[in-house]
C-alpha cells in the first residue's frame, strides 16, 4: 500500500498535513523502515546538553518529543490492529499532553528512549508485515 492508493474519504482531514510530508510512491512498510533510521539518526545527533532543553516554558524537550512519538505510535498500532481485525467498536481519542509528565522522559537517557523507539517501531513493522492488502484496506 502506498499513499497513491489512499482516498481522502479513508482518513480524517486532520491527518492530511502529516500525509503531505510523505512520498506518494513508497510502500507503507518501507516508509516505516526508512523513518526508523531517520528518527534514530536525528535524535542521536542532538548534543547531550540539549536533551532536556525547552525553548519556552511548557514546551517539550527533545526527549519528550521522542517519547511522544513512541506513545503515539503505540496508540496508532493498537488502532491499526483493531481496524484490521474488523473491530467496529469506536476508538477512544487521547490527550497527548497528559502523557508526557507520567512518561518520565526527563529521567531517561536518550539512548534508553531511542532503544524504546526501536522496539516499538519493530513491533509496528511486524504488525504491518502480518497484514494483507485486504486488511490494510480496512484501515
Amino acid at each position: 500500500m502506498t499513499l497513491k492508493v489512499l482516498n481522502t474519504s479513508e482518513f480524517d482531514p486532520y491527518y492530511q498535513r502529516y500525509l503531505d510530508k510523505l512520498p506518494m510512491d513508497i510502500p507503507l512498510w518501507e516508509s516505516f523502515h526508512l523513518g526508523k533510521s531517520q528518527v534514530m539518526e536525528f535524535f542521536k545527533a542532538i548534543p547531550e546538553a540539549k536533551h532536556d532543553f525547552r525553548y519556552a516554558p511548557e514546551k517539550w524537550t527533545p526527549k519528550e518529543v521522542l517519547q511522544h512519538l513512541i506513545d503515539t505510535e503505540r496508540i496508532f498500532q493498537y488502532r491499526c490492529f483493531r481496524i484490521a481485525r474488523h473491530d467496529k467498536t469506536e476508538l477512544a481519542g487521547f490527550d497527548q499532553n497528559i502523557f508526557i509528565e507520567p512518561s518520565m522522559a526527563s529521567n531517561k537517557t536518550i539512548e534508553a528512549i531511542v532503544s524504546e523507539f526501536i522496539a516499538v517501531r519493530d513491533s509496528s513493522l511486524s504488525l504491518l508485515h502480518s497484514l494483507s492488502e485486504m486488511d490494510l484496506a480496512q484501515i
